[in-house]
């Protein structure tokens, strides 16, 4: 079981991950993601523990994180992802694209 400990930085993701939050999740992501990247990291790391509800605009913002992650041969780690994020993640398909852990 990982904890948000054992990495150097880990981005919060917000309770709601929805169009509403989207631009900021984006940005921060983004951030996260240049500084992780000036740290040689090879993990982009979001902890999912107070995300209580996604949508289409916030599985894009993890998309999208994603892309630009791999981008730069870093992988994404979901951390803490509760059922129901997890259970939107399968239902799209996108497992593939994040190491999910508890």
């Amino acid at each position: 079981m990982s904890t948000a400990e054992n990495y150097s930085e880990v981005l919060i993701a917000p309770e709601h991950l929805d169009a509403g939050s989207r631009l900021d999740f984006r940005r921060a992501a983004l951030e996260h993601l240049e500084r992780a990247t000036q740290r040689n990291e090879t993990w982009m790391v979001i902890d999912l523990q107070h995300t209580i509800a996604i949508d289409a605009s916030g599985l894009g913002v993890l998309v999208l994180v994603q892309k630009r992650a791999r981008e730069r041969m870093m992988a994404t780690k979901l951390l803490h992802a509760p059922a129901s994020v997890k259970q939107m993640i399968a239902l799209t398909k996108l497992e593939y694209l994040f190491e999910l852990e508890h």
